[in-house]
């Protein structure tokens, strides 16, 4: 996630510079097709260019906003997470008094559940998490192919003993189960985030018809700008097809990049703030800004 208020131009260059180098190829080829082969036998009218740019301002509008809604319940879910995991290490470290080695057990494995949620959720392989669990729960998760549901599963069942021990009364039974509950949806929204592909139509079509505007802007502009041509076609292609990328950037929220939700950030936290509800000694250290622009 970006920090700062301000982008530099040449960050936005060093993402682009590829498609600039194709763009201006493309209004090269359109100027010296206007000047050598078409000038002299018909000119092409400036509606053309007129309507494309209104339709392409919608669609990447459209795109943009639909990119965003993703973005922005993605990093609802994971702030509600931030909320529902100290509620429930808050819970069980002071409703359960009289099983101090349930109770740590159980918020070290939520850790872990986090942990394995986002590796998920960013298809790495992160095995953070195994130091938060034991050995049994290690050769029962080996069997899972959802890792972080599996850690679920055993919560639950380890709430369970306590509620068959008497440790905790039904109430507050009920309360811890309700937690579990909610990291159960918030699983389930980041991962329906995940495994819905944004329509592919959209961005192509997007895509198709910048193209189609730098060209024949280029070839309209030509007729009165001549040379400059290619440089203007090429500016106003920059602005649609910078506008375009910032938007699919967002698109995969959980993504490890400088646009997408900062899950390594957000999952240090709650494990630094649960291991000093534990009163542990070994906390790890905040995840710190790269070039103190993003966090990840």
């Amino acid at each position: 996630m970006l920090l700062i208020q301000n982008i530099r131009l040449s960050r936005i260059l060093r993402n682009t510079w590829h498609i600039d180098l194709i763009m201006i190829a493309s209004c090269t080829a359109a100027y010296f097709v206007r000047e050598y082969l078409i000038a002299h036998h018909f000119s092409i009218p400036s509606i053309i260019p007129t309507v494309l740019g209104t339709a392409i301002a919608f669609f990447i509008g459209f795109n943009n906003n639909q990119a965003y809604d993703r973005w922005w319940e993605a990093r609802k879910i994971w702030g509600a997470l931030v909320n529902d995991s100290r509620s429930f290490a808050r819970a069980l470290i002071n409703y359960v008094d009289e099983d101090d080695e349930s109770v740590k057990r159980m918020v070290c494995r939520h850790i872990a559940f986090l942990y394995a949620l986002k590796a998920n959720l960013r298809g790495t392989v992160d095995e953070i998490y195994t130091k938060y669990l034991t050995e049994a729960d290690l050769k029962e998760i080996a069997k899972h192919n959802n890792t972080h549901n599996a850690i679920l599963n055993i919560q639950s069942r380890d709430l369970q003993k306590l509620s068959k021990s008497n440790v905790i009364d039904g109430f507050r039974f009920i309360e811890i189960n309700e937690m579990l509950t909610r990291f159960s949806d918030s699983m389930g929204m980041s991962e329906r985030i995940k495994n819905t592909i944004f329509p592919t139509t959209y961005s192509y079509l997007t895509k198709v018809f910048i193209w189609l505007f730098v060209v024949t802007f280029t070839l309209v502009i030509s007729q009165d700008a001549g040379p400059a041509a290619i440089f203007l076609g090429w500016l106003i292609g920059f602005v649609f097809v910078s506008t375009q990328i910032n938007g699919m950037s967002l698109v995969n929220p959980f993504e490890n990049n400088s646009a997408g939700v900062p899950l390594n950030q957000i999952t240090r936290t709650i494990e630094i703030n649960l291991l000093q509800m534990l009163e542990e000694d070994e906390i790890p250290e905040p995840v710190k800004p790269i070039n103190n622009e993003y966090v990840l």
